[in-house]
C-alpha cells in the first residue's frame, strides 16, 4: 500500500495569464484564451491539494508577466536551500527577481540567485538520491554544475531533444521520490541519455507519446496521489497497476503556453524531507 507524505507547494494566481508572445512550440499569440477558465482551473488544483491536506502558499503575480503561474521554472528547493531561476528569455528575465523576494521575506533569507542559466524545477527533478537535470533547450550545460555545488548533491544530466518537450518535467516525472521511481517518454532523450535512464531506472513507467503529448508527465505526486491531466487516460491505468492513487484534472487553458499541472507547483522542501 503506498502512503502519501504531506508537502508544501509554491504556486502564482494566472491573474495575468495569456499569450502574448511564443517562447516554445506550444504557444500561438492567435490562439485564444479562456482566462476566467483558465483560473477556475487552476484554482481546482489548489483546492485539489487542499484536500489531499498539503500546504499551498501564494506569491503575488505581478503585471507583465503572463507566465509567472508556472511557479516550477522560478526555483529549485533542497534541504531548505533555496536557488532561484536565471531564464533564458527575455520575457521571463523579471519573474526571477519576484520570487527571490517572495522566498527572503519568507523565511528563506539565504536565497540565492542562480549566476547560469536554469529554469528551476522546469529541468531540476529531485529524488533522495540525486538531481536530474535537463538540458538542450534552457538551462546552460554549466548550470548543472552550479546546482551541484549549490546543493551538494549528485547531478545526472538527461539530453532533451524534441523541443515540445523543452523542460525535463514536460518528458519526465517523479512519483515516489524516496525509493526513486519515476515516468519518462523515451523519445524526448537523446540515446545516450535513454540507456542511461533504463540502467538507473530499468522498472520505470514508459509513457507513450500520446500521453506525453498532452502533458501526461507533468504532474505532481505524493507517493501514492498523482496529479495528472484526465486526458492522459492509458498513463492513469498504469499508475493504477503500480498502487498509485491517480487524480485527473483538466488544465488546457494553461496548457496553451506549454505548462501544465508541474508547472504551477514549485515543491519547498523544508530540511530532512
Amino acid at each position: 500500500m503506498r502512503s502519501a507524505s504531506p508537502r508544501h507547494y509554491l504556486m502564482c494566481p494566472p491573474t495575468y495569464f495569456e499569450v502574448s508572445y511564443s517562447i516554445n512550440p506550444w504557444m500561438d499569440p492567435d490562439r485564444p484564451v479562456d482566462h476566467d477558465r483558465a483560473l477556475a482551473q487552476w484554482q481546482w488544483l489548489v483546492d485539489t491539494f487542499l484536500d489531499l491536506s498539503h500546504k499551498v502558499d501564494l506569491v503575488d503575480p505581478v503585471p507583465g508577466l503572463p507566465d509567472m503561474v508556472f511557479a516550477a521554472n522560478a526555483a529549485t528547493v533542497v534541504d531548505g536551500r533555496v536557488l532561484v531561476a536565471r531564464f533564458r528569455n527575455r520575457e521571463r528575465a523579471p519573474e526571477s527577481p519576484a520570487y527571490l523576494e517572495w522566498f527572503r521575506t519568507h523565511g528563506h533569507p539565504a536565497a540565492q540567485p542562480a549566476t547560469l542559466v536554469n529554469e528551476g524545477e522546469g529541468d531540476h527533478l529531485v529524488t533522495r538520491e540525486r538531481i536530474l537535470a535537463g538540458r538542450g533547450f534552457r538551462s546552460e550545460p554549466e548550470a548543472h554544475q552550479e546546482v551541484a555545488r549549490f546543493f551538494d548533491r549528485p547531478v545526472v544530466v538527461l539530453d532533451l531533444v524534441d523541443p515540445r518537450f523543452y523542460h525535463l518535467d514536460t518528458a519526465m516525472s517523479i512519483l515516489d521520490d524516496q525509493a526513486g521511481e519515476i515516468m519518462y517518454y523515451p523519445g524526448a532523450f537523446s540515446p545516450a541519455s535513454r540507456a542511461l535512464l533504463e540502467r538507473l531506472y530499468p522498472d520505470a513507467i514508459r509513457a507513450s507519446e500520446a500521453d506525453a503529448a498532452v502533458l501526461g508527465l507533468n504532474v505532481v505526486s505524493d507517493g501514492r496521489n498523482v496529479l495528472l491531466p484526465a486526458a492522459a487516460a492509458d498513463l492513469a491505468a498504469r499508475l493504477r497497476e503500480r498502487g498509485y492513487h491517480p487524480v485527473g484534472l483538466d488544465l488546457s487553458e494553461l496548457h496553451k503556453a506549454g505548462g501544465g499541472i508541474k508547472c504551477c507547483t514549485l515543491e519547498i522542501r523544508d530540511p530532512g524531507q
